[in-house]
């Protein structure tokens, strides 16, 4: 399967959105990754609603959207609403995690599971099969531009041998310090999508890093 980059629009100027959106549209990036932030579930807000409908008015890309926010499943029809593609749920935000990925489904999302840093890849053995997609952090949650955490490869492993095992096409994701220095690695332990932030909209040319980590990653 193809590698995928999704860039984390939390790391975009706000000041120049469109722009931002428009430069993600136009690079070689595939999805455009959406991280909200409750100042509740992490220690950080980010944007809801509004935002996220003013980037889909634009974005010619899949929304790609992490719920880091206590009770997702009270919002998941409103993300769907705004334009959400792919909705990814902690699974320590919520009790009934069967039921919230039921509800992404239903509202005509891909429902996806994230897991926090300490959180084993194990107790996901049940509910793997219901999953589109898994996005491993590999920091932990609520902030940009912190470092890479090495324990994340061992993680992916083994993610991907569970889901080899279960003989599913689930995909893993990776989110945090994500750069060309871990890319290959990632992709060569298991992952399929890489979310990067701040190495890309930080850098002298946003585009090129872009293409960068997809030659990396293919």
């Amino acid at each position: 399967m193809k590698k995928l980059i999704a860039p984390s629009i939390l790391a975009a100027d706000f000041a120049n959105l469109q722009r931002d959106v428009e430069m993600v549209n136009n690079s070689e990036a595939d999805w455009f990754h959406i991280d909200v932030m409750d100042g509740h579930f992490v220690p950080n807000i980010s944007y809801g609603m509004p935002v996220i409908k003013a980037i889909k008015k634009h974005a010619k890309k899949p929304l790609d959207v992490h719920l880091m926010i206590e009770k997702p499943e009270r919002y998941i029809e409103e993300f769907a609403k705004v334009g959400a593609d792919i909705i990814t749920v902690h699974y320590e935000s919520t009790v009934h995690l069967n039921r919230t990925l039921t509800q992404i489904e239903n509202v005509g999302c891909k429902a996806g599971v994230v897991l926090n840093l300490t959180t084993p890849v194990s107790v996901l053995e049940d509910i793997l099969p219901k999953c589109y997609m898994v996005l491993i952090m590999s920091i932990n949650p609520g902030f940009g531009g912190q470092k890479f955490e090495e324990i994340t490869y061992q993680k992916v492993k083994k993610l991907r041998k569970m889901i080899t095992d279960q003989q599913l096409n689930t995909l893993i994701e990776i989110d945090g310090g994500v750069t060309n220095k871990n890319a290959k690695d990632l992709i060569d332990a298991g992952a399929d999508v890489l979310v990067s932030g701040s190495y890309v909209f930080n850098s002298e040319n946003p585009t090129a890093t872009i293409a960068d980590l997809k030659e990396i990653c293919n």
